[in-house]
């Protein structure tokens, strides 16, 4: 049973969206509903995400639209060091400190700001060791950031019992149909 799930993926520019105004935002946001919706219904308790910009901020969003029906549902925020937003412009960073804010948990991994990226390892091994799986927004078509931690998540599955979840291309596309005949 999956208790609690990891969320990540890819950042807003490496997709090409650059504002939350973007369509595809909407599409991803509903790919991840879709896919929390099941696991609360088998019994999903945390979602975890580190805060980066792109689908974990949008996880969040739908995390806490789920709450309303789903109270017992709860996020954790657990970033690779502190103060991650320091360099971010003042719009994400306000997006962030609500994300923040509205958190049921919040820690940073290495409790100390930027040395290097190594934290970021540290961080996404944390993370994968205390939860039970992984939902990976990811399409091995359109390598990114995300290509990293896949490949930690596919070493520890090889000697852990953990389950790794993706939502790729395909998925995405069939959720945009979905959402074009709805509006129709």
């Amino acid at each position: 049973m999956i208790k609690t799930v990891f969320v990540t993926g890819y950042r807003p520019h490496e997709l090409g969206i650059f504002n939350d105004k973007h369509p595809g935002v909407l599409i991803i946001k509903k790919a991840i509903e879709n896919q929390l919706r099941m696991l609360v219904d088998a019994g999903l308790e945390w979602v975890v995400i580190s805060g980066q910009q792109g689908v974990e901020t949008w996880t969040a969003q739908v995390v806490l639209a789920l709450q309303e029906e789903f109270p017992e549902l709860k996020y954790s925020l657990i970033t690779p060091f502190l103060e991650q937003e320091k360099n971010w412009n003042e719009q994400k960073r306000e997006t962030y400190m609500q994300i923040v804010s509205k958190a049921n948990f919040v820690t940073s991994v290495t409790r100390r700001p930027y040395e290097a990226p190594w934290q970021f390892i540290e961080k996404d091994k944390f993370i994968i060791d205390n939860t039970d799986a992984m939902l990976l927004v990811y399409d091995e078509d359109n390598e990114g950031s995300p290509k990293y931690v896949l490949k930690l998540v596919e070493k520890y599955m090889d000697a852990h019992k953990y389950e790794l979840l993706k939502i790729n291309a395909y998925d995405l596309q069939m959720i945009a149909e979905e959402m074009q005949r709805e509006d129709w």
